[in-house]
């Protein structure tokens, strides 16, 4: 056993203040509050917790009056992935539609705009931007959450995001390092390995994360996933080489030199939790160099944050962890604390003019509409809208709504809809699904709305029927536009937020001749 130099208090103090843990309810348990005065610094917030904005605030001070600098955390990308707006759709369109208009002072400004949002409600870290070059467009769980596919366009928008978010006083959580992007695995269900080289890792994958360094980022997010060329045997968050030895290494040996918390991303997804337990995974990765181990998610009680505080004491005591790898940890922790307690906050989003209309004119311009045919006549009456729907991904989460038959129904009354998944797919088979459409239509005109089609076949068959059926059907793609456009008209949304939908709607009715602003 190692001979400690801090009591038995400092290093249980100092093991719950690595701990970004989650929890339920919309108001803050007991066992919580007092966990905050027993040492814990940090919170995650998910849209269980959230129902308005003022009772996100009123959940936010009761955790301040605790603790004055805890970090409340949430992972707000703005557009599929919301938890400000997880029942109603995002006001802001995420990361692929802001890289598609490509241009970063607008990126900037709806980053300062969320930001100052999040401040008004007393969050002051937010677990964004993904800075992932979304090079595979097969990847299940980035896709339009990256700003594209070419490095130097999505380091210069990340920058921006992340001075943008900063500005309202709520510290950027860079993710997912050293990148998602070239992965066809969602790592909340098992280990993605990406096999590229280290020259590739650096041209493409690290250089969002050098402009946001350089940006100023206060964190960085780590993934679960395996780079045999940074590390054989480990995931990058629980790697001395990929957090240690590539992150905090200094700039002239080659490596990052971020100095900033390290944060993991959720230990209770199956890359790590199957294979190394949330308990083993959070020592190997605090070991690694991570300072803050993110859990809440799906794991969200005073349990598993007491069986985490207790596995990484044992291994201090049991010589496992270093106990200054431990403590470092947490002075960093309570060092972006502080920041936050002096920079962000309520007071902070006072000094930030409003910019409410940002994110619908942002969604307005990402919109690329392919005509076919003839000039598009926009529909002065009912519609009929076919939602064709994947799975959501757990990031994005089944309860946010997306599409735009609500939209459209409010610009065109009368306008039906109805959802067609996989399932009635294979049921009925592809004729007996248009069939089906085509009665439910009743004779109105089809917008067909499409999520990722490239990577669903049951969709790509559905929709080509479709369109065979009814070639003046609109199609209305609200994730990758990986393949090529069809529709009379296609419209690529870049994302499905719900000012995405809002956008498309309104070039439907034929009603976005102007960029007024408002939402």
């Amino acid at each position: 056993m190692t001979t400690l130099t801090h009591d038995a208090a400092t290093l249980t103090r100092d093991a719950l203040t690595v701990l970004q843990p989650g929890f339920t309810g919309t108001t803050a348990p007991d066992w919580l509050l007092r966990r905050l005065g027993e040492g814990l610094a940090s919170v995650g917030l998910f849209g269980r917790n959230i129902a308005t904005p003022e009772q996100l605030a009123a959940l936010t001070a009761q955790l301040r009056a605790e603790r004055d600098d805890v970090l409340v955390a949430i992972d707000e990308e703005g557009g599929d992935v919301t938890r400000l707006e997880v029942r109603t759709g995002s006001s802001f369109p995420g990361n692929l539609a802001l890289g598609a208009v490509d241009d970063p002072e607008l990126t900037r400004a709806v980053a300062r705009e969320l930001g100052r949002r999040l401040a008004e409600c007393g969050v002051n870290l937010n677990w964004a931007p993904s800075a992932d070059v979304n090079s595979n467009p097969d990847n299940p769980v980035i896709g339009v959450r990256s700003f594209g596919a070419e490095p130097g366009l999505v380091a210069r928008h990340t920058a921006a995001y992340v001075e943008g978010l900063q500005s309202a006083g709520v510290a950027a959580c860079t993710k997912h390092f050293p990148g998602h992007g070239d992965t066809a695995v969602d790592s909340h269900h098992a280990l993605p390995r990406i096999d590229a080289g280290l020259d590739t890792l650096v041209a493409r994958e690290l250089v969002p994360f050098r402009a946001a360094i350089a940006a100023g980022t206060k964190a960085v997010m780590s993934a679960h996933i395996l780079l045999p060329a940074l590390d054989p045997d480990l995931p990058a968050t629980l790697s001395p080489a990929a957090l240690h030895g590539l992150l905090r290494r200094p700039v002239a040996d080659g490596g990052l030199g971020f100095d900033g918390l390290i944060v993991t991303d959720g230990m209770e997804m199956r890359a790590i939790a199957d294979a190394y337990g949330i308990e083993r995974g959070s020592v190997l990765a605090i070991a690694a160099g991570a300072d803050a181990i993110c859990v809440g998610g799906g794991l969200a009680d005073e349990d598993t944050v007491l069986r985490l505080r207790d596995a990484l004491v044992t291994a201090v005591t049991e010589g496992r962890l270093a106990e200054e790898r431990l403590a470092e940890a947490a002075e960093r922790v309570r060092a972006l604390g502080e920041w936050t307690r002096r920079s962000g906050g309520p007071r902070a989003a006072h000094g930030v003019e409003p910019a409410a209309g940002v994110g619908l004119t942002a969604a307005r311009r990402a919109l690329r509409v392919t005509p076919a045919g003839p000039s598009y006549e926009p529909l002065t009456g009912p519609a009929y809208v076919a939602s064709l729907t994947p799975v959501a991904n757990i990031a994005v989460g089944e309860e946010t709504p997306w599409g735009v038959a609500g939209e459209l129904a409010r610009l065109r009354p009368g306008t039906g809809t109805a959802t067609y998944g996989q399932r009635d797919a294979e049921a009925r088979g592809v004729p007996g699904l248009i069939e089906n459409m085509l009665d439910a239509a009743a004779g109105r005109r089809i917008v067909a709305v499409v999520r990722d089609v490239h990577r669903h076949p049951w969709m790509a068959d559905a929709l080509d029927a479709l369109l065979t059926a009814r070639p003046e059907t609109v199609v209305v793609e609200m994730g990758v536009p990986q393949a090529p456009p069809a529709g009379a008209p296609h419209i690529a949304t870049h994302g499905a937020a719900r000012v995405c939908g809002r956008a498309a709607a309104e070039v439907i009715a034929g009603v976005a001749a102007d960029d007024r602003p408002g939402d």
